[in-house]
């Protein structure tokens, strides 16, 4: 009997904690529903703002200032070729001289080293004017083929570069087909530099999104033909060019790795790049060029972040400076907050 008695208060006690805790969760939760739990609520003084201003401004600048002079520190030698390589013969038709295979389409320049420049040397080509980020052209690829191949048929989204001659392409769609087949050998003094095209993608992509079991298949076998051709001897995930290109961009004017110098350049030398000038972008008055540049802590040059702080320091600054003047011109007395005490406290 004692047994059963001890037992029924013990689920008596277990009930009313449950209860408990359920009355306090409700309660917990009306009051987040209706915005009275205890919470931080500063009362914005015009000196508090006007410091915070200054504060945002004396920390911004520096930071401004700091990215932009490492920005400058990184070599930039651009060249754009796009114009130049062409034959004075063909100046007035230019996609003449571009879609004829017949007519050889070498050409050379020179870029004259102005200050020293440490390897690594990374080699970009740059597109002007091109809208990689259309929604049809970005959408004209199948992920799913390029990580597992002809295992997977549902490419109809690859349209119109699903299939040629009756056969399905490996890979398909109009990004893989119109992908940029400029090349570029560097030479100084008559001696070839020492370039690398390995690792010029992103790992992630040549491990989970390229399949190493997948070869290009009828490739640029169709009646229209587009850009660069893909060994078929080799998978996808070892043809970093291929992967460079495949990862679209977001803006119409954009970079891409091409490879990199492994050779230190000193100033006065002068680098002969013999380049193919095949890819067409006189049919949509694209431009191409050539870069190549240094890095260092924060990456290639550029002024947009160290900009972007500078402003936004400076505008702090104005901002509390006007604060001040109108502070010091129409003082008030601050409000009472009187209500806000009974609320907290209730």
């Amino acid at each position: 009997m004692m047994e059963v008695e001890g037992s029924s208060t013990s689920m008596n006690r277990a009930s009313d904690q449950s209860s408990s805790l359920r009355s306090r969760r409700s309660k917990a939760l009306y009051q987040f529903k209706q915005q009275k739990l205890p919470a931080c609520k500063p009362v914005l003084t015009p000196t508090s703002v006007i410091t915070v201003f200054l504060l945002m401004g004396f920390v911004f600048i520096p930071i401004g200032l700091i990215t932009l002079r490492a920005s400058r520190d990184a070599i930039e030698i651009i060249d754009r070729y796009d114009v130049d390589c062409i034959p004075e013969e063909y100046k007035t038709n230019k996609l003449l001289y571009i879609t004829d295979s017949s007519i050889p389409k070498n050409c050379t320049r020179y870029l004259k080293v102005q200050k020293y420049m440490k390897a690594p040397i990374f080699i970009y080509y740059q597109l002007d004017n091109y809208y990689q980020n259309h929604r049809r052209y970005v959408k004209s690829r199948s992920d799913q083929q390029l990580l597992h191949g002809l295992e997977y048929s549902h490419t109809s989204s690859c349209e119109p570069e699903e299939s040629a001659n009756g056969l399905p392409i490996v890979p398909c769609g109009l990004m893989a087909w119109s992908m940029f087949n400029d090349t570029f050998a560097f030479a100084r003094e008559r001696t070839k530099l020492k370039v690398s095209r390995n690792n010029i993608s992103w790992k992630s992509d040549r491990e989970h999104k390229f399949g190493k079991n997948v070869y290009p298949l009828n490739f640029q076998n169709g009646t229209l033909i587009g850009g660069a051709k893909l060994d078929p001897k080799i998978p996808l995930s070892d043809q970093e060019d291929f992967i460079v290109w495949m990862r679209a961009a977001a803006l119409l004017s954009f970079r891409k790795l091409y490879g990199r110098i492994e050779e230190d350049l000193e100033p006065g030398n002068v680098v002969e790049v013999n380049l193919m000038n095949n890819y067409n972008t006189y049919s949509f008055s694209g431009q191409k060029k050539l870069i190549l540049s240094t890095s260092n802590w924060l990456g290639g040059r550029n002024d947009f972040l160290g900009i972007t702080y500078i402003v936004v320091g400076s505008s702090s600054i104005v901002i509390s400076i006007i604060f001040m003047l109108l502070h010091l011109k129409n003082p008030r007395p601050y409000g009472d907050n009187s209500w806000n005490k009974k609320s907290l406290s209730s």
